[in-house]
C-alpha cells in the first residue's frame, strides 16, 4: 500500500488557531483538492491506525494538510505515505459562479478551490459560521445561514459535511424531502475511514440512491444526487 515517503517539515496556525502541518513530499503523493493520502508516522510503535491528510494548500515541495485531530507529529516526524485516493472536486470549464459551503470545523478542505478559482474572472461566496482565513479580495463571505436564500446563484455549489451531519442538510439548504437543489453540487463527506478501502470494513458507508457507498472508495466528493440525505 506505501508509495511512498514524507516528511512534516512546518508547523502553522490556521484560521480558528488550529494547527496544520506542510508536507514535505514528492509530487505524485500530493493529494488534490477533495482527495486524501493515508499516513502513519514511519517510527512510531504506537500507531496502528491511519490517518487521512486532506490538501489545504499545494506548493511545489509538497502541500499544506488540512487540520488533523488530534495533532500527533512534529516538524521532523517521518510519515510513511500512500498514494492518492479517493474521488477529488471536478469543477466545470468556465464556471462563472462557485458557492463554497463548510458544515464541519475547519474551512480548509476548501481552500483549494478558491486558490483554483481565485485567476479566473468567476464569483466566489463562501457560506460558513466559522473563523475566516487571509482570503482574495474577490471571495465574498456570508453566514451559513444565508445559503438557503442564496440556491439560485451558484452555478455549482461546493460543501464540505461531516457524514454525521448529512440528515441535516435537506434544513441547512431549506428544501423539503421530494425537492431538489436548482444547481448541480458536489458534497465532500468526512468520517472515520480505519481500513482506508483495503478491507472494505463498512465503517464509512453512506447510502447511495442505487445501493450503499464508501466514502474512503466511492467519495470522499460525491454528486449530491447520487446518495440519500
Amino acid at each position: 500500500m506505501w508509495q511512498g515517503t514524507g516528511r512534516v517539515s512546518e508547523i502553522r496556525l490556521g484560521s480558528g488557531g488550529k494547527t496544520e502541518l506542510y508536507i514535505t513530499c514528492p509530487a505524485n503523493l500530493v493529494p488534490r483538492a477533495g482527495q486524501f493520502v493515508m499516513a502513519l508516522a514511519a517510527d512510531s510503535l504506537d500507531e496502528v491506525i491511519r490517518t487521512p491528510i486532506f490538501t489545504a494548500e499545494q506548493t511545489g515541495r509538497g502541500f499544506w494538510a488540512a487540520p488533523l485531530n488530534p495533532v500527533k507529529w512534529s516538524p521532523g516526524t517521518v510519515l510513511d505515505l500512500a498514494r492518492p485516493m479517493g474521488h477529488g472536486f471536478e469543477l466545470p470549464s468556465g464556471i462563472e459562479r462557485l458557492g463554497l459551503a463548510a458544515v464541519g470545523d475547519t474551512l480548509a478542505r476548501l481552500m483549494p478551490l478558491v486558490h483554483q478559482v481565485a485567476p479566473t474572472r468567476a464569483a466566489l461566496t463562501l457560506f460558513s459560521d466559522l473563523a475566516i482565513p487571509a482570503l482574495p479580495a474577490m471571495v465574498e463571505i456570508s453566514p451559513l445561514a444565508w445559503l438557503k436564500e442564496s440556491l439560485d446563484w451558484p452555478d455549482m455549489l461546493v460543501l464540505d459535511i461531516p457524514l454525521e451531519r448529512l440528515p441535516e442538510l435537506r434544513s441547512l439548504l431549506g428544501l423539503h424531502d421530494r425537492s431538489w437543489l436548482p444547481c448541480p453540487a458536489q458534497v465532500l463527506l468526512t468520517t472515520f475511514m480505519p481500513c482506508a478501502g483495503m478491507a472494505g470494513c463498512g465503517a464509512c458507508a453512506v447510502a447511495g440512491r442505487r445501493g450503499w457507498k464508501l466514502v474512503c472508495e466511492d467519495g470522499p466528493v460525491f454528486d449530491l444526487r447520487t446518495i440519500r440525505w
